[in-house]
C-alpha cells in the first residue's frame, strides 16, 4: 500500500499485519474458539429445520457462527439442493450432478420462517450451471413466498453470479428483495485459485448492474481473508466494489473445512479486521460487519436496516 502523505489528523486508519502462520494441528487463535451452547431457539430451528426437508448454509457449510445465529431465531435457508455445481477450494459445500428442483421447497422455507417468526431472513443457493437460469426462478419463488407466508419478514438474497445472466437477475431483483448480496470472496489475483469457475470481473458486473437495474435496492459483498491476499489487493478490491455502487461489506477469517481445501495462509488478528472496517467505512461503505468469525450473513438484519 503507498505511503501515506497526509497530514496526521487527514489520514484514514489502515491495517497493520501482525503476521501469525498457522499451524492448525496446533488449534486456533483464541478469538476462533466457538463454543456451541444448546438452547431451546436453537433446537426449534434444528426441528423444524427437519421436519421441513431444508438445507441451511449454517450447517452445510459449517458456519462457526451457528450457535449464535440460530439461537437468536435467525438462520440462512439454502435453496437448489445442497450440491453445487461449481468447486471452490474453500467451501464446504458438497460439488457433483445435482438433482431437479424440487418445486415444493419455496413453500417449505417460507413455512419455516413464519413458524420461526423470523423478523428477517437469508436465502442463499448453490450454484446451480446445469439450469438455464443458474436457479433464478427458485430463488426468485422463494422470495415470493415468503413474502405471501411472513408479510413482516424482510428478505435478503445471496446469489450465484448466474454466469452474469441478466435476465436472471432481473428476475430475482423482481421480488424486491431488502438487500441484494453476492460475494466477491477475493482478491482478483487469487479468484482462479479460489473459485475457478467464477471471475472477479463477472461478480463486480453484477453487483454493478444490479444497482444500475434497481438503486432502491441495497448491494452487498463479502471478502475472506487468510488466504494469501495482500494488503494493497484488499484494498483495491475494497475501491473496486464502492465503484461498483455496493454499500454494504462483510469481512471475515478463512477457515479450512478440511486436508482437501485450500490451507490457511494466515490468521488475522481481530484488530486488523476492526482497522479494514475502518478504511472501509471510509471508503463510503454504509455499514461494515468485519471479524474473524464474521459470515456473509452475520448479523444480516442489523446491516440490512442501513440504506
Amino acid at each position: 500500500m503507498s505511503r501515506d502523505v497526509r497530514p496526521p489528523d487527514q489520514r484514514v486508519a489502515r491495517p497493520v499485519h501482525n503476521r501469525e502462520v498457522p499451524n492448525e494441528k496446533g488449534g486456533r487463535p483464541s478469538w476462533l474458539k466457538v463454543r456451541l451452547h444448546i438452547t431451546p431457539e436453537l433446537e426449534q430451528v434444528r426441528r423444524l429445520v427437519k421436519e421441513n426437508g431444508l438445507n441451511t448454509v449454517c450447517a452445510s457449510a459449517n458456519c462457526p457462527n451457528l450457535g449464535e445465529c440460530w439461537a437468536r431465531g435467525t438462520a440462512t435457508f439454502m435453496i437448489g439442493g445442497n450440491t453445487c455445481t461449481r468447486r471452490c477450494s474453500f467451501c464446504d459445500v458438497s460439488t457433483g450432478k445435482p438433482d431437479g428442483l424440487d418445486p415444493f421447497e419455496p413453500g417449505r422455507v417460507a413455512d419455516a420462517v413464519r413458524k420461526l417468526g423470523l423478523r428477517f431472513a437469508v436465502i442463499t443457493c448453490v450454484a446451480r450451471d446445469d439450469l438455464l437460469d443458474g436457479g433464478a426462478a427458485q430463488m426468485a419463488a422463494t422470495v415470493r413466498a415468503i413474502r405471501e407466508c411472513s408479510p413482516g419478514t424482510g428478505v435478503e438474497v445471496l446469489i450465484s453470479d448466474y454466469k452474469g445472466d441478466e435476465e436472471a437477475l432481473r428476475c430475482v431483483l423482481g421480488t424486491n428483495p431488502d438487500v441484494l448480496n453476492h460475494n466477491i470472496e477475493t482478491v482478483e489475483r487469487l479468484q482462479r485459485k479460489v473459485r475457478p469457475a467464477a471471475s472477479y470481473a463477472c461478480s463486480l458486473g453484477v453487483l454493478r448492474r444490479a444497482r444500475q437495474l434497481r438503486e432502491d435496492i441495497p448491494t452487498k459483498s463479502g471478502m475472506i481473508l487468510g488466504m494469501g491476499e495482500r494488503e494493497e489487493e484488499v484494498d483495491r478490491t475494497l475501491c473496486d466494489l464502492r465503484d461498483a455502487g455496493v454499500t454494504l461489506l462483510t469481512m471475515g477469517q478463512y477457515l479450512r473445512p478440511s486436508d482437501d481445501h485450500l490451507p490457511v495462509d494466515r490468521w488475522v488478528p481481530p484488530d486488523e479486521f476492526d482497522a479494514w472496517s475502518v478504511r472501509a467505512r471510509a471508503l463510503g461503505f454504509r455499514d461494515v460487519a468485519a471479524g474473524p468469525l464474521v459470515r456473509s450473513s452475520y448479523h444480516a438484519d442489523e446491516l440490512a436496516t442501513v440504506r
